[in-house]
């Protein structure tokens, strides 16, 4: 089976490489999260051999993710984005092959992406296979099996400076002869170069999933690696937690230890993900929840100012706020959920969006006189009569309850997700929210 020429999709003035392998009734997106280039991955006959059976089972999308490969470098300004881009990216991708709906094969790093991506666009995901995925790279309350960062810089990123495309790597295991050795090395540098490499492990570190990953429901089949001759036994323990967290998740661990992952199971893993793919049918998922990013604002001391102005200027100054803000949900890709007197609620497809509309609230409402406060928070939310609602809806009011004139205050959850925005946040401790049970992590952005 011929691989399809490299394309490109296009998000803006960002190129992303991608290429379609065969025919089949359902799409499955490839995306790799430790080696990826279009050209060099079908130099290997293991490698090459293990695309073509899961192009057996679908019409197979394979794309390098921003960043990596044949796709565009990240730009001086924003080294490593957030996982709402990346997520944005694969979408383009899928537009630019025609493909309304595909599963998603993601590993290790890229799980996140495609983690966060069928959380909140369940209509376009038809499945989803994480192989070796991470939820966190670190410790957290939800993944304790994690190791701390200095972990990650002594043993992992102290190995990329010195082994990166100039040694041989282990992983490749006993099997390997000189010809696929060369490869490999090839491989790498033709994926990233290590500093950059460093670069955005860095930033994975900085973030999570564990806050949407109730809000997959997709069907979903998880791969983890039973031993690791490294230690590295998380893969393992993340799996399982995954599978535990997502509904009627399939959670399968095979004997691959650290080798690559297609070189030693590959029959195996194609046999998982082509069974798994057969028992997807074709309808579109309808779902009564959906993940969103909810923003509220307020004007702070608004009943002080209406006092002090009187109704005709009052009146006359919130439709300037109104307008401000309306302007801002449009240029930030917000959509108004509801408007009580001088307050808004909308909705945002991406925390780091909404992040960014609700400071720039919050600075234009200084031109008009007035001050502002916001809060942001990211979950499942209940679609009820066409609009959103439920528990995190309430969550997102409650920190806007709490932030002070010219805050825009944040959850954690949002925090974990838009690591690489280069948004700033103060940590404002773990605070109590009205009718909330659990006490809640926040911060504020600046």
């Amino acid at each position: 089976m011929k691989p399809g020429p490299v394309q490109y999709a296009w998000r803006g003035d960002v190129s992303l490489a991608y290429q379609v392998v065969g025919e089949g009734r359902i799409d499955l997106l490839v995306c790799f999260g430790h080696v990826s280039n279009l050209d060099v991955q079908w130099e290997s006959p293991h490698l090459a051999a293990f695309l073509r059976s899961l192009a057996g089972h679908a019409r197979l999308i394979i794309t390098d993710r921003r960043g990596w490969g044949l796709s565009d470098r990240f730009s001086p300004t924003s080294p490593v984005p957030a996982l709402e881009t990346l997520a944005a990216d694969l979408e383009a991708v899928l537009d630019a092959a025609g493909s309304d709906s595909a599963a998603i094969l993601a590993t290790v790093q890229a799980g996140q992406i495609a983690q966060f991506f069928a959380a909140g666009n369940a209509a376009r995901v038809a499945g989803l296979i994480l192989v070796d995925s991470l939820v966190s790279f670190v410790s957290t309350p939800e993944t304790p099996w994690m190791p701390e960062p200095a972990w990650w810089e002594q043993h992992i990123f102290a190995s990329i400076r010195t082994d990166w495309g100039v040694t041989w790597p282990v992983v490749l295991g006993s099997g390997a002869d000189q010809r696929e050795l060369d490869w490999y090395l090839r491989y790498q540098r033709g994926t990233d170069a290590p500093g950059a490499l460093i670069a955005e492990e860095r930033r994975f570190l900085e973030s999570s999933t564990a806050g949407v990953l109730d809000a997959i429901h997709v069907p979903t089949l998880v791969i983890s690696a039973r031993e690791s001759e490294s230690g590295m036994v998380f893969q393992r323990e993340t799996g399982r937690y995954i599978a535990s967290r997502i509904p009627n998740a399939k959670h399968v661990v095979l004997d691959y230890e650290d080798k690559l992952w297609w070189y030693e199971p590959a029959k195996r893993i194609a046999q998982e993900v082509g069974t798994f793919l057969a028992g997807i049918g074709d309808e579109r998922a309808l779902l009564d929840r959906v993940l969103a990013t909810v923003m509220f604002t307020d004007i702070v001391g608004s009943t002080e100012r209406a006092a002090e102005l009187g109704d005709p200027s009052w009146k006359a100054l919130v439709e300037r706020h109104h307008a401000l803000v309306r302007g801002q949900l449009a240029r930030y890709g917000g959509i108004e959920v509801d408007t009580a007197g001088d307050g808004f609620f909308a909705k945002f497809d991406g925390p780091a969006r909404a992040i960014r509309c609700a400071q720039a609230i919050t600075t234009a409402a200084g031109g008009l006189g007035l001050e502002v406060r916001a809060g942001v928070h990211t979950g499942e939310c209940e679609l009820i009569d066409g609009k959103i609602g439920g528990i995190n809806v309430v969550i997102g009011a409650r920190v806007a309850a709490l932030a002070n004139a010219g805050d825009v205050l944040i959850t954690r959850t949002v925090k974990d997700l838009v690591a690489g925005s280069g948004i700033i946040f103060e940590d404002r401790g773990e605070q109590s929210l009205k009718g909330v049970p659990d006490r809640a992590q926040l911060y504020a952005a600046t």
